[in-house]
């Protein structure tokens, strides 16, 4: 588990999303659907945090806001219907997710920097997030075509990811408190060791240009992706 948090955080910080999609894999081995995106949360939510917290000069708390507001209406709408989580929906939902990266997103005209886009973000990635585990790839089509740079990109997303874990792990806390007390030892060994990760991953960051950071995201998340629609395919089959 240490292994796998490091690592997988350690890519969240260089790319923003990666290490998420892999982690919370790992743990649909390990546990039924709720727990592993309950205990996935609030990892990742550490993950998030302290890579926001390291990036928070660079944050953009205006978008932070309005994206905010998105997560919070799409977690009250999946309250208000008792959404739960299905395996196969989970992995094929997941392995879908990597088409968004390849979307013509200049011909999209999406811009976080614009309240109804920034709001519809947060929507999409609140829903997302708490209904299949991530929603990295979504809320990158929503800064692909701003102005910022790609800290400011990580430092942002990172800040409403943050929320988003929170919020899942709240939505999903009767299926994350019956764990019995040694994976919650194994969940407290592991926590520290993300914001390690998380750490690391930045430092590597600053090193990237923003060519080759768009460039290595988009091909790691398809790979991911494709590993999880076969899983699924193979579930519904």
């Amino acid at each position: 588990m240490a292994v796998t948090v490091f690592l997988t955080s350690l890519l969240s910080g260089i790319f923003g999303m990666a290490g998420g999609l892999i982690l919370l894999w790992v743990l649909l081995f390990l546990y039924p659907v709720g727990t592993a995106i309950a205990i996935h949360g609030v990892i990742q939510m550490v993950s998030n945090g302290s890579r926001a917290w390291f990036s928070r000069a660079y944050v953009d708390y205006k978008i932070l806001g309005i994206l905010c507001l998105g997560v919070c209406t799409s977690a009250a709408l999946l309250f208000f219907i008792a959404y739960t989580p299905n395996l196969i929906v989970v992995l094929i939902g997941v392995g879908l997710m990597p088409i968004l990266v390849w979307l013509p997103v200049k011909r999209l005209q999406l811009d976080a920097s614009r309240p109804l886009h920034a709001f519809l973000g947060g929507l999409l990635s609140g829903a997302l997030t708490i209904s299949v585990g991530v929603a990295g790839p979504t809320v990158d089509i929503f800064f692909i075509r701003t102005q910022m740079d790609r800290r400011k990109i990580i430092a942002t997303k990172a800040s409403i990811q943050t929320l988003s874990h929170a919020t899942k792990i709240v939505f999903y806390w009767d299926a994350a408190s019956s764990l019995p007390v040694q994976d919650w030892m194994s969940l407290l060994v592991a926590v520290p060791v993300a914001v390690l990760g998380a750490r690391a991953g930045t430092g590597i960051l600053q090193k990237m240009t923003d060519a080759n950071f768009r460039a290595w995201t988009r091909w790691i998340v398809t790979g991911v992706g494709a590993v999880y629609l076969t899983q699924g395919v193979l579930e519904l089959i």
